[in-house]
């Protein structure tokens, strides 16, 4: 496909509220002088997926193809392009522009532009159009906004770090979280809690899973590697983990006790928020008392990104995934609603959308 000429992108898009993904044909730009065109391999399923195609925030635009864990092939570069050939692996994650001016993308924090970065799908791009994500053909990126999949990691596995796993990667980072022989609790055993817990024994941390269901112990102990498993309703299990914890990152997007888990960390202890709670609800004796602190983080910046990558291939990190194609991505979306994967869905673009709309 001649991307340069703006030819026919084969997608699947969401039309209204209802979320129900079908079979779409529009066109991308052309592809600009810092510009890469890639064929897309594989996409990886994010819950963002389910909010944007359903207008849970109220502000989605239709046709809305999701889509921001991206994998696929360099299939031709602008004039200016340096880091990229055609024929290379290479990934694209949950945003896909920003100001290039301010001081957040000056040190390679693009995801905190003070501009606000460009969402990889329904964003306004900065020339007014509206972006279209990864359950689609191909894409046309800037080529700051894309990474390298180093040599020999499984393009398929690589599609979950550009979303799950470096949500997970950078709050861990900035708070000092690889240093060996530190505590991790992982509430949560999903998507990006599963990573949490791979990077913490990559890291060579302790690591205690905090979940609601049992049926998850035996995964998180013996396929994950994790050091322990509570069950977070339990009181007889977490009141002898008082004031154990460095850090303690929630995946969860339900509700929990912050009181409980402030009273797990240790003094100077930090709980990270990745997933979205209804509310945010706590004593302040529970934060002051221990000089602790709740931060929040979302994705990373590209510099990062591509440290996290790197990492993931040197200390072979791979996401457990199910294989799927696009034309099961409505089932997708409703199985992880009801949280029913194990544990990031990714969609066989290349092989399953054929452009025969």
């Amino acid at each position: 496909m001649d991307a340069s000429n703006g030819d026919c992108c084969h997608g699947w898009a969401a039309r209204d509220p209802s979320g129900l993904l079908s079979p779409y044909k529009f066109s991308r730009r052309p592809v600009g002088s810092d510009d890469v065109s890639i064929s897309i391999q594989y996409c990886g399923v994010c819950f963002a997926d389910v909010i944007w195609t359903r207008n849970k925030l109220g502000h989605s635009n239709y046709p809305l193809v999701p889509g921001h864990e991206i994998v696929g092939i360099v299939t031709e570069v602008g004039s200016n392009v340096g880091r990229f050939k055609i024929g290379d692996h290479v990934g694209v994650g949950t945003y896909v522009n920003s100001c290039r001016e301010c001081d957040y993308c000056d040190s390679k924090l693009e995801v905190h532009c003070s501009k606000g970065a460009v969402f990889t799908f329904d964003g306004v791009d900065a020339d007014g159009t509206i972006t279209k994500g990864g359950y689609s053909n191909y894409i046309v990126v800037h080529e700051r906004y894309c990474y390298t999949i180093p040599e020999n990691y499984p393009p398929q596995l690589a599609a979950p770090l550009l979303c799950a796993g470096i949500t997970v990667y950078t709050p861990m980072i900035r708070h000092n979280m690889n240093q060996p022989g530190k505590s991790l609790g992982v509430v949560g055993l999903g998507g990006l809690g599963h990573l949490a817990v791979k990077f913490g024994k990559a890291f060579g941390l302790k690591v205690t899973v905090f979940s609601t269901s049992i049926s998850k112990r035996e995964e998180a102990l013996n396929l994950l590697g994790a050091d322990n498993f509570v069950i977070s309703s339990d009181e007889k299990q977490t009141r002898g983990l008082e004031k154990s914890f460095d850090f303690i990152i929630n995946t969860a997007s339900g509700d929990i006790s912050f009181d409980l888990y402030l009273s797990l960390l240790k003094t100077a202890g930090v709980l990270a928020l990745v997933g979205f709670p209804s509310e945010v609800k706590f004593s302040p004796g529970s934060l002051s008392l221990g000089a602790k602190t709740i931060t929040g983080s979302i994705t990373g910046g590209t510099k990062q990104t591509q440290e996290m990558l790197d990492f993931c291939a040197a200390h072979k990190i791979y996401p457990e995934i199910e294989l799927i194609p696009i034309q099961y991505s409505n089932e997708a979306l409703e199985r992880l609603i009801k949280k029913d994967v194990k544990y990031r869905f990714v969609i066989d673009i290349a092989n399953s959308l054929k452009g025969d709309l």
